[in-house]
């Protein structure tokens, strides 16, 4: 039988999940399943069944195979109503983590045992859905609506210990005792009575405390529809019978999965997975990376370092004298204890992380590791110096990264002498937070040195993106025709406040007025000074030396140090004074238009990249988005963005602009809406 393994002893059926890795439940095991239950109930001489899984997962839910294809029957919804109908006991043995559907599985069993190492969890939030299969039905009755709630809207993993305390489990026993324990509990039920989920009403005791805890869910997402939906269904387990919820909840699960919101989470979903895949790179490396170098113990320095010893990698930091070295030390060290007072991080923690990094002085000391990633100042004779000295100094093989955000990677390759072991490795700041990191392909990138690297990152518990050479790769160069739009719009006459909100609005966390002054608007301007380009509000605010929070004013005015921006009306007359200078006649721009030029011009730019073979493929620069650049992740990324808006339309508005404004720079690239159709 497809993925089962089943055995039959002294009327009992032992029933195992068995198609590693995550024992999912597509359509053939749903299928025999059902068709097991149907046998079993037809044959007297069975009692019961125990319901189990082979591997570390128990199972893991729907077949991501099948996401986004029409439902074949049994769905889940219907083989768990069967098992409703089952006039024999079924008890689950959990031995690993169930999730979504897999946790569905277990709640429509009469009696749940685990053991230690058992985690459960309902994620389909993080899909834009809902448990779709009884979950906000089974749940709240077995554990009370208030942590039904909470669990299903932050789709977390509940250990074994909290499932037992919420009660939606009824034991716990050692590993090598789960299936005596299950099929104990499955003839104490033969011979007690079936134990079953209430198909009653919910306790309306239950109900002042759960509407306070849904109000306060709600308030936190007011535009997640998924959320919404979630807090309905629920609250239908007051209002219904379990039928008639259970209804109710496939209803709301059908609407949810055909909105825009779920397409484009669900889209996210595959891209970041599909993101390690590289064309003609192996999918493991032959020596991969054991022990790392960091150049430069700078902010961005200490924090890759940290990366690699939170995954347990010793990092060595190399910097130009004992005292920078000991600051470097110092900088890790306080920024670890930062998270041992948030309690993100035990105290052992930390002096377990701390024993994975070390810093030394000088050059000569990177010759050790496998793998040397190079921190220091963007400036590309620094460039220079550091990668020559590498490739006289280090073996053969071993692999030399630079984080650069912008330069050419191919240059630098060039000056070790050995460019098939060098490519870019561009970590985002903070780097021992931050989930992305490009990882640049050079010219002459040896496919092994590719491979050893998306491991790494992978280790690291990051996501990799493979890109090409160009100034600025895919995510700054992207930015870059936003920031364009952005001080040409104040230039016109939109204001800072006007451009920040359309954007929050849109559902980026910040607006790029607040985000640059956050980051310093004096960064960009030395970069603009470097490549002779000019951005006449940007350049004006900082020679006016309002470089942003750090000085109390730059966009927005920081009273008495505060990081809550306030409008300045003295930035107001500065713009209007350099649109004059610049001959540009102010007028009110409205906020479809500020949407479209923040916004449209990226993805025109999206479009370059990928007809330039800088991004394989247009899910890639969605990925780079979403988690280097927090585009909400409900709109997809800016690629998929541009597919739902219409790739046409997308250009259509593009050359609108750049008639209106005669603006040559918004004409839409030619090839835009064949590569994105």
């Amino acid at each position: 039988m497809v993925a089962l393994k089943v055995s039959k002893s002294g009327g009992l059926v032992v029933v195992m999940l068995d198609d590693p890795p995550v024992n999912a439940l597509g359509h053939a095991v749903r299928t025999s399943l059902r068709d097991i239950f149907q046998e079993a109930e037809a044959d007297k001489e069975t009692i019961a069944i125990v319901l189990g899984a082979e591997g570390k997962v128990f199972c893991a839910g729907a077949d991501i195979t099948e996401f986004n294809k029409p439902p074949l029957a049994p769905v889940l919804s219907e083989l768990l109503a069967s098992m409703d109908e089952f006039t024999k006991p079924v008890v689950a043995a959990i031995g690993g983590a169930a999730l979504g559907g897999g946790l569905e599985l277990v709640l429509a069993c009469d009696a749940r045992i685990a053991t230690p190492k058992a985690s459960f969890g309902l994620p389909e939030v993080k899909l834009g859905l809902l448990p779709g299969a009884g979950g906000t039905q089974r749940l709240p009755r077995l554990a009370g609506a208030v942590a039904a709630l909470e669990m299903i809207t932050d789709g977390d993993l509940r250990p074994a210990q909290t499932a037992l305390e919420m009660g939606f489990i009824d034991q716990i026993v050692p590993d090598e005792d789960l299936l005596a324990a299950a099929t104990a509990m499955a003839i104490s039920l033969v011979k007690t009575g079936r134990r079953r989920v209430s198909t009653g009403r919910m306790d309306a005791a239950q109900w002042p405390a759960f509407e306070e805890a849904a109000k306060a869910i709600l308030g936190k997402q007011p535009d997640a529809t998924e959320m919404t939906a979630i807090v309905e269904s629920i609250r239908n387990s007051f209002n219904l019978d379990f039928a008639a919820g259970c209804r109710a909840e496939q209803a709301l699960f059908q609407e949810l999965r055909q909105g825009e919101r779920s397409e484009a989470l669900r889209y996210a979903f595959f891209a970041e997975r599909q993101s390690a895949r590289v064309e003609g790179v192996p999918s493991r490396p032959e020596s991969p990376v054991e022990r790392v170098t960091v150049i430069g113990g700078g902010t961005m320095g200490a924090g890759i370092a940290m990366a690699f010893a939170n995954a347990a990698i010793p990092a060595t930091i190399i910097e130009t004298d004992e005292a920078a070295a000991a600051r470097a030390i110092e900088r890790i060290g306080g920024i670890y204890d930062m998270s041992v007072r948030r309690g993100s991080l035990s105290v052992e923690g930390k002096a377990t992380r701390l024993s994975c990094i070390v810093a030394q002085v000088g050059l000569d000391r990177a010759s050790e590791a496998d793998l040397i990633v190079e921190a220091a100042f963007e400036d590309m004779e620094v460039k220079r110096a550091i990668f020559s000295k590498l490739g006289e100094t280090t073996r053969d093989g071993v692999t030399l990264a630079t984080n650069t955000s912008y330069l050419d990677v191919d240059q630098i390759a060039a000056f070790s002498g050995r460019s098939k072991d060098v490519l870019g490795m561009h970590f985002f700041s903070p780097a021992n937070v931050m989930k992305l990191v490009e990882i640049v392909r050079a010219r002459d990138t040896d496919p092994q040195a590719l491979a050893r690297i998306v491991d790494v990152v992978k280790r690291l518990g990051k996501i990799p993106v493979v890109v090409g050479v160009c100034h600025g790769f895919v995510g700054n160069r992207m930015m870059a025709r936003r920031s364009e739009q952005v001080d040409r719009m104040l230039l016109e006459g939109a204001t800072p406040v006007q451009i920040d909100a359309v954007l929050t609005a849109f559902g980026f966390r910040m607006g790029p007025c607040a985000m640059s002054d956050l980051a310093g608007l004096d960064i960009s301007w030395r970069m603009r000074k470097a490549t002779g380009r000019k951005a006449p509000i940007a350049d004006a605010l900082c020679e006016a030396g309002r470089f942003g929070q750090k000085t109390a004013g730059g966009y927005y005015a920081y009273p008495e140090g505060s990081r809550t921006g306030v409008t300045d009306a003295g930035v107001i007359e500065l713009m209007e004074q350099v649109s004059a200078r610049e001959g540009v006649t102010r007028r009110a721009l409205d906020d479809r238009e500020v949407l479209e030029r923040l916004i449209y011009p990226m993805i025109d730019e999206g479009a370059r990249i990928l007809h330039e073979g800088i991004a394989a493929r247009s899910s890639d620069i969605d990925v780079i988005w979403l988690h280097g650049y927090n585009w909400p992740r409900g709109r997809g990324g800016p690629m998929f963005y541009a597919k739902q808006v219409g790739p046409k339309i997308v250009a259509q508005q593009l050359e609108a602009y750049s008639a209106a404004i005669g603006n040559a720079s918004l004409r839409p690239f030619e090839g835009l809406v064949e590569l994105l159709r």
